[in-house]
């Protein structure tokens, strides 16, 4: 089964822009003669990913119309594991979203919000970079695929389970949100 990242990646990229636009309200030491982007350049050096991921799950209720907090606080858990699942698997594989190269490589002595250690895709990245013989690169390549499909199976488990709690109007929805398949 492939996984299409658009719909995921487009509905985080929503996400971050209606909370970028509240981040850039909440700026109060700006003074008189900064400007827009020198206040927005503020905005994103106090960017705190607890507060967004709070903003993501509250964005998630909202849209699957839960009004009943007992019953979010027993679906919240499933939707974290399906976030975390997807994090691990990397959006699909595309490194770019996983903080550089390597899909979790070091990003200029930074990593990523979103990113997460991947030492398979490090190995084989190293191994490329470093000319590699073919043989080399074939056994780390095979071992990031096993990694992958390893990833891919946990990200199907947590979606099943978050699956089973939704009505089918929730589900429809997720699937619309990019966190079902």
């Amino acid at each position: 089964m492939k996984f299409n990242a658009i719909p995921v990646v487009c509905g985080l990229a929503a996400i971050f822009c209606l909370s970028a636009g509240q981040l850039l309200a909440q700026d109060t030491n700006a003074g008189p003669n900064d400007n827009g982007f020198q206040r927005g350049r503020r905005g994103r050096s106090n960017f705190d990913p607890a507060e967004f991921q709070q903003r993501m799950m509250d964005n998630i209720k909202e849209r699957l119309a839960f009004t009943n907090d007992t019953e979010w606080a027993a679906v919240q858990p499933l939707v974290q594991k399906v976030f975390d699942a997807r994090r691990e698997v990397g959006f699909g594989g595309m490194g770019m979203f996983r903080g550089g190269r390597g899909g979790g490589a070091d990003n200029g002595g930074r990593r990523s919000a979103f990113s997460q250690s991947n030492p398979e895709a490090e190995s084989l990245q190293k191994a490329i970079d470093d000319n590699a013989p073919s043989a080399q690169i074939k056994s780390m390549l095979e071992k990031y695929r096993a990694a992958r499909k390893d990833k891919q199976a946990k990200l199907e488990v947590a979606q099943e389970n978050l699956r089973k709690v939704l009505t089918t109007r929730q589900e429809a929805q997720a699937v619309l949100m990019g966190l079902l398949n």
